[in-house]
Protein backbone atom coordinates (compact mmCIF):
# COMPACT_ATOMS: atom_id res chain seq x y z
CA UNK A 1 0.00 0.00 0.00
CA UNK A 2 2.84 2.42 0.74
CA UNK A 3 4.43 1.83 -2.58
CA UNK A 4 0.69 2.94 -4.41
CA UNK A 5 1.11 6.06 -2.24
CA UNK A 6 4.58 6.73 -3.23
CA UNK A 7 3.60 6.28 -6.73
CA UNK A 8 0.62 8.62 -6.75
CA UNK A 9 2.85 11.29 -4.84
CA UNK A 10 5.45 10.74 -7.97
CA UNK A 11 3.15 11.27 -10.26
CA UNK A 12 1.12 13.83 -9.43
CA UNK A 13 4.31 16.10 -8.58
CA UNK A 14 2.22 18.33 -6.70
CA UNK A 15 1.17 18.25 -2.70
CA UNK A 16 -1.91 20.56 -1.97
CA UNK A 17 -0.98 21.76 2.17
CA UNK A 18 -4.08 23.32 3.94
CA UNK A 19 -3.24 25.05 6.75
CA UNK A 20 -5.98 26.35 9.12
CA UNK A 21 -8.90 25.42 7.47
CA UNK A 22 -11.97 24.38 9.56
CA UNK A 23 -12.93 20.46 8.91
CA UNK A 24 -16.44 21.79 8.53
CA UNK A 25 -15.60 22.78 4.72
CA UNK A 26 -12.44 19.80 4.16
CA UNK A 27 -14.52 18.30 2.12
CA UNK A 28 -15.58 20.64 -0.40
CA UNK A 29 -12.33 22.16 -0.38
CA UNK A 30 -10.76 18.56 -1.54
CA UNK A 31 -13.37 18.39 -3.83
CA UNK A 32 -12.25 21.35 -5.67
CA UNK A 33 -8.61 20.97 -5.00
CA UNK A 34 -9.74 17.02 -6.97
CA UNK A 35 -11.74 19.25 -9.79
CA UNK A 36 -8.39 20.87 -10.52
CA UNK A 37 -6.34 17.36 -10.81
CA UNK A 38 -4.32 17.38 -7.58
CA UNK A 39 -5.08 14.33 -5.68
CA UNK A 40 -2.54 14.43 -2.58
CA UNK A 41 -3.39 16.78 0.02
CA UNK A 42 -1.11 17.70 3.41
CA UNK A 43 -3.40 18.70 6.13
CA UNK A 44 -0.98 20.02 9.23
CA UNK A 45 -0.87 20.13 12.35
CA UNK A 46 -1.64 23.29 14.14
CA UNK A 47 0.54 23.02 17.40
CA UNK A 48 -0.42 25.97 18.68
CA UNK A 49 -3.67 24.86 20.15
CA UNK A 50 -4.82 20.98 20.84
CA UNK A 51 -8.19 22.00 19.72
CA UNK A 52 -7.25 22.84 16.26
CA UNK A 53 -4.94 20.13 16.24
CA UNK A 54 -8.01 17.89 16.82
CA UNK A 55 -9.09 19.51 14.54
CA UNK A 56 -6.72 18.32 11.81
CA UNK A 57 -7.37 14.84 12.50
CA UNK A 58 -11.15 15.18 11.85
CA UNK A 59 -10.45 16.39 8.85
CA UNK A 60 -7.89 13.45 7.58
CA UNK A 61 -10.87 11.37 8.43
CA UNK A 62 -13.21 12.73 6.49
CA UNK A 63 -10.94 13.07 3.26
CA UNK A 64 -10.18 9.41 3.95
CA UNK A 65 -13.65 8.53 4.12
CA UNK A 66 -15.35 10.40 1.58
CA UNK A 67 -12.94 10.06 -1.15
CA UNK A 68 -10.92 6.67 -0.30
CA UNK A 69 -8.21 6.23 -2.88
CA UNK A 70 -9.21 9.09 -5.26
CA UNK A 71 -7.29 11.39 -2.65
CA UNK A 72 -4.13 11.15 -0.89
CA UNK A 73 -4.28 12.31 2.41
CA UNK A 74 -1.33 13.22 4.54
CA UNK A 75 -0.49 15.00 7.76
CA UNK A 76 1.87 17.88 8.22
CA UNK A 77 3.72 19.70 10.84
CA UNK A 78 4.12 16.56 12.45
CA UNK A 79 6.56 16.81 15.58
CA UNK A 80 6.11 13.91 17.66
CA UNK A 81 5.73 9.94 17.61
CA UNK A 82 2.00 10.45 19.25
CA UNK A 83 0.94 12.78 16.38
CA UNK A 84 2.17 10.02 13.83
CA UNK A 85 0.53 7.35 15.87
CA UNK A 86 -3.02 9.77 15.98
CA UNK A 87 -2.44 10.77 12.30
CA UNK A 88 -2.13 7.56 10.79
CA UNK A 89 -5.62 6.06 13.05
CA UNK A 90 -7.50 9.00 11.30
CA UNK A 91 -6.80 7.90 7.79
CA UNK A 92 -3.49 9.64 6.99
CA UNK A 93 -1.55 8.19 4.63
CA UNK A 94 1.82 10.46 4.49
CA UNK A 95 3.86 11.86 7.44
CA UNK A 96 5.45 15.14 6.49
CA UNK A 97 7.82 17.27 9.43
CA UNK A 98 9.15 20.65 9.16
CA UNK A 99 12.83 19.05 10.47
CA UNK A 100 14.47 16.09 10.59
CA UNK A 101 13.35 13.74 13.87
CA UNK A 102 14.42 10.14 13.56
CA UNK A 103 11.55 8.85 16.25
CA UNK A 104 9.54 10.59 14.16
CA UNK A 105 10.35 9.26 10.69
CA UNK A 106 10.96 5.28 12.47
CA UNK A 107 7.71 5.63 13.71
CA UNK A 108 5.91 6.80 10.30
CA UNK A 109 7.97 3.45 8.48
CA UNK A 110 7.08 1.45 11.22
CA UNK A 111 2.93 1.97 11.12
CA UNK A 112 3.79 1.25 7.02
CA UNK A 113 3.59 5.06 6.24
CA UNK A 114 5.22 7.71 3.41
CA UNK A 115 7.86 9.38 5.17
CA UNK A 116 8.65 13.12 4.10
CA UNK A 117 10.66 15.24 6.90
CA UNK A 118 12.14 18.57 6.33
CA UNK A 119 15.95 19.41 5.51
CA UNK A 120 17.50 22.70 4.41
CA UNK A 121 21.17 21.52 4.29
CA UNK A 122 22.86 18.37 2.23
CA UNK A 123 23.97 17.01 6.36
CA UNK A 124 20.05 16.74 7.25
CA UNK A 125 19.28 15.19 3.81
CA UNK A 126 21.66 12.80 4.24
CA UNK A 127 20.49 12.02 7.83
CA UNK A 128 16.71 11.72 6.89
CA UNK A 129 17.03 9.64 4.37
CA UNK A 130 19.22 7.21 6.91
CA UNK A 131 16.83 6.80 9.17
CA UNK A 132 14.17 5.49 6.25
CA UNK A 133 13.30 9.20 4.59
CA UNK A 134 10.98 8.14 1.61
CA UNK A 135 11.68 11.95 0.47
CA UNK A 136 12.57 14.96 2.01
CA UNK A 137 11.27 17.95 2.23
CA UNK A 138 13.67 20.86 0.87
CA UNK A 139 12.10 23.68 2.92
CA UNK A 140 11.92 27.20 2.69
CA UNK A 141 12.43 26.41 -1.28
CA UNK A 142 11.46 29.69 -2.11
CA UNK A 143 14.07 31.25 0.08
CA UNK A 144 16.69 28.36 -1.41
CA UNK A 145 15.89 28.82 -5.15
CA UNK A 146 15.62 26.04 -7.79
CA UNK A 147 19.42 26.38 -7.62
CA UNK A 148 19.89 25.45 -4.57
CA UNK A 149 18.05 22.22 -5.58
CA UNK A 150 20.28 21.68 -8.02
CA UNK A 151 23.62 21.87 -6.24
CA UNK A 152 21.91 19.64 -3.14
CA UNK A 153 20.97 17.32 -5.99
CA UNK A 154 24.08 17.00 -7.76
CA UNK A 155 25.83 14.93 -4.93
CA UNK A 156 22.57 13.69 -3.45
CA UNK A 157 21.28 12.13 -7.01
CA UNK A 158 19.37 9.10 -5.35
CA UNK A 159 17.80 11.40 -2.69
CA UNK A 160 14.37 12.13 -3.48
CA UNK A 161 13.49 15.85 -2.64
CA UNK A 162 10.44 17.70 -2.88
CA UNK A 163 10.42 21.50 -2.64
CA UNK A 164 8.24 23.46 -0.20
CA UNK A 165 8.00 27.39 0.65
CA UNK A 166 7.14 29.94 -1.39
CA UNK A 167 6.34 27.47 -4.36
CA UNK A 168 3.94 28.91 -6.89
CA UNK A 169 2.04 28.85 -10.54
CA UNK A 170 5.55 30.66 -12.18
CA UNK A 171 8.29 28.77 -10.15
CA UNK A 172 6.99 25.29 -10.06
CA UNK A 173 8.39 23.93 -13.00
CA UNK A 174 11.67 25.47 -11.78
CA UNK A 175 12.01 23.05 -9.13
CA UNK A 176 10.88 20.11 -11.23
CA UNK A 177 13.85 20.43 -13.78
CA UNK A 178 16.44 21.92 -10.81
CA UNK A 179 16.08 17.85 -9.84
CA UNK A 180 12.46 17.63 -7.06
CA UNK A 181 10.45 15.29 -7.78
CA UNK A 182 7.34 17.59 -6.71
CA UNK A 183 6.24 20.38 -5.23
CA UNK A 184 4.26 21.45 -1.55
CA UNK A 185 1.94 24.29 -2.37
CA UNK A 186 0.13 26.45 0.98
CA UNK A 187 -1.56 29.38 0.65
CA UNK A 188 -0.57 29.96 -2.94
CA UNK A 189 -2.77 27.04 -4.05
CA UNK A 190 -4.91 26.56 -0.89
CA UNK A 191 -6.40 30.31 -0.05
CA UNK A 192 -7.74 30.79 3.38
CA UNK A 193 -9.51 33.81 1.98
CA UNK A 194 -11.29 31.99 -1.29
CA UNK A 195 -12.40 28.84 1.28
CA UNK A 196 -13.74 31.39 3.62
CA UNK A 197 -15.74 33.26 0.86
CA UNK A 198 -17.17 29.72 -0.40
CA UNK A 199 -15.12 30.30 -3.49
CA UNK A 200 -14.16 26.79 -4.73
CA UNK A 201 -14.48 27.36 -8.12
CA UNK A 202 -11.75 29.49 -8.07
CA UNK A 203 -9.66 27.37 -6.17
CA UNK A 204 -10.23 24.62 -8.85
CA UNK A 205 -8.88 27.17 -11.33
CA UNK A 206 -5.64 27.55 -9.56
CA UNK A 207 -5.12 23.90 -8.86
CA UNK A 208 -5.35 23.59 -12.51
CA UNK A 209 -3.33 26.10 -13.34
CA UNK A 210 -0.50 23.99 -11.37
CA UNK A 211 -1.56 21.01 -12.51
CA UNK A 212 -0.85 22.65 -16.16
CA UNK A 213 2.22 24.44 -15.50
CA UNK A 214 3.97 21.03 -14.20
CA UNK A 215 3.09 19.72 -17.06
CA UNK A 216 5.16 21.91 -19.36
Amino acid sequence: MSKDVLDKILDSKIIAIVRSIHSSVIVSLADAMLKGGVCCIEVTFDQSSKENAEDTLVSIAKIRETFGDKVCVGAGTVMNVEQVKSASAAGAQYIISPNVNEDVIRETKKLGKISIPGAMTPTEAVQAYSYGADIVKMFPAGVLGPAYIKAIKAPLKHIPVIAVGGVNVENCAEFIKAGAVGVGVGGNLVSAKLVDEGKFDEITAVAKAYVQALKS
